[in-house]
């Protein structure tokens, strides 16, 4: 059965706390690549394109501070976290 690309992957789900990426990304403890989203990103795509994996697009979000939505507005400041693994191993 194939998984929607809205899914969750790799141990993540809304009833998880990933506050601590968000706190680790935005005090450089997690390294990331920074910049601003423009209109004709999404997350879902920018985590594909990072990451090999769109579903991973909830690590951008969570380091970004954004919630869960896919789609977000344009100027919104974007941190994408180098190491997945470090990222996911901040999600209690």
């Amino acid at each position: 059965m194939a998984g929607s690309r809205y899914g969750f992957s790799m141990g993540a789900s809304p009833g998880k706390d990933t506050s601590n990426i968000y706190f680790a990304a935005s005090t450089g403890a997690l390294k990331c690549k920074v910049f601003t989203m423009n209109s004709t990103q999404r997350l879902d795509t920018l985590a594909g394109a990072y990451y090999g994996n769109s579903q991973l697009w909830w690590i951008i979000a969570a380091a970004s501070g954004i919630g869960w939505g896919l789609q977000v507005p344009a100027g919104t400041l974007i941190r994408v976290p180098l190491n997945t693994s470090a990222a996911k191993n901040l999600v209690v």
